[in-house]
């Protein structure tokens, strides 16, 4: 099953860390043949945020709610369970500085194998 590992933290604390942490964690994830996508991202000060109002747009640079912890990026990994999820989320690197919230994905396609319209 899929899980969304979203990996939040300080920027402070996350820029300190090294690449190189993730990077091996995620090499061993993907070796397992558990990884199916990861990425880091920018900065929070690169957010800008979208919303649709009765048809209107509005553009509002940063994060949506002010907060500490920013999402700072995410493993979508495959495990056989959430107990599983949960003990890979917690190897995590930036767990230590951090939080890791974990999210079964939604299944969107039909029995046909389409995908259906959300």
């Amino acid at each position: 099953m899929k899980y969304l590992c979203l990996v939040y933290g300080e920027d402070s604390k996350i820029a300190a860390m090294t690449d190189d942490e993730c990077m091996t964690f995620d090499a061993a994830l993907r070796n397992r043949n558990q990884c199916i996508a990861s990425e880091a991202l920018q900065p929070v000060q690169t957010a800008t945020t979208v919303r649709v109002r009765n048809g209107k747009v509005a553009i509002n640079d940063g994060p949506f709610a002010e907060t500490k912890e920013h999402l700072a990026g995410f493993y979508l990994i495959d495990a056989r369970d959430f107990n599983e999820a949960i003990q890979m989320a917690a190897q995590i690197p930036p767990a230590r500085v951090g939080s890791i919230e974990v999210r079964p994905v939604r299944d969107l396609t039909s029995t046909s194998g389409e995908r259906r319209q959300v």
